[in-house]
C-alpha cells in the first residue's frame, strides 16, 4: 500500500469513527458534506493565515512555522474526505493530479493567455 493509499484509509477509519461514513450517500448528502468539508477548509485556511505575520501594521507577531505546518495537515484531513466524499480513491486523486498537472504544464507552454476549462473537461 502506498502513503496517499494510507492516508485515505486512515482519514475513512476516523471519519467512521467519529459517525460520518461518506460511502454510497446520495446527491443530497453528498452535497452536504462537500460544503461541511468546504467550510471547515476556510476555517483551517484562516487558521494558517493566522499562523503567520500578515498584519503588517503590527510589529508583535511572529511567524509560527510549527502551527502553520499542523493547519497544512488539518487541511489535508478536509481535503481527503471532500476527494471520498466524491467517491475518489487515492488512485483516482493521483490520477487526476497527473492529468491535471499535465494540463496546468500545457497552459504554461502556450503562454495561458485566456481561460479555456474545456481543457480540463477530460480529467
Amino acid at each position: 500500500m502506498d502513503k496517499l493509499e494510507q492516508i485515505f484509509d486512515m482519514q475513512e477509519e476516523l471519519n467512521s469513527r467519529i459517525g460520518v461514513n461518506l460511502k454510497g450517500i446520495d446527491e443530497s448528502e453528498q452535497t452536504k458534506w462537500v460544503l461541511n468539508y468546504t467550510r471547515a477548509m476556510q476555517q483551517e485556511l484562516a487558521e494558517l493565515t493566522d499562523s503567520v505575520p500578515w498584519k503588517w501594521w503590527a510589529k508583535y507577531q511572529e511567524f509560527d512555522k510549527q502551527n502553520a505546518r499542523v493547519e497544512v495537515v488539518d487541511l489535508f484531513h478536509f481535503l481527503v474526505s471532500l476527494a471520498q466524499t466524491l467517491g475518489m480513491t487515492a488512485e483516482d486523486v493521483f490520477d487526476a493530479y497527473i492529468a491535471k498537472n499535465k494540463v496546468n504544464h500545457q497552459r504554461q507552454e502556450s503562454g495561458y493567455s485566456e481561460k479555456d476549462e474545456s481543457d480540463s473537461r477530460h480529467i
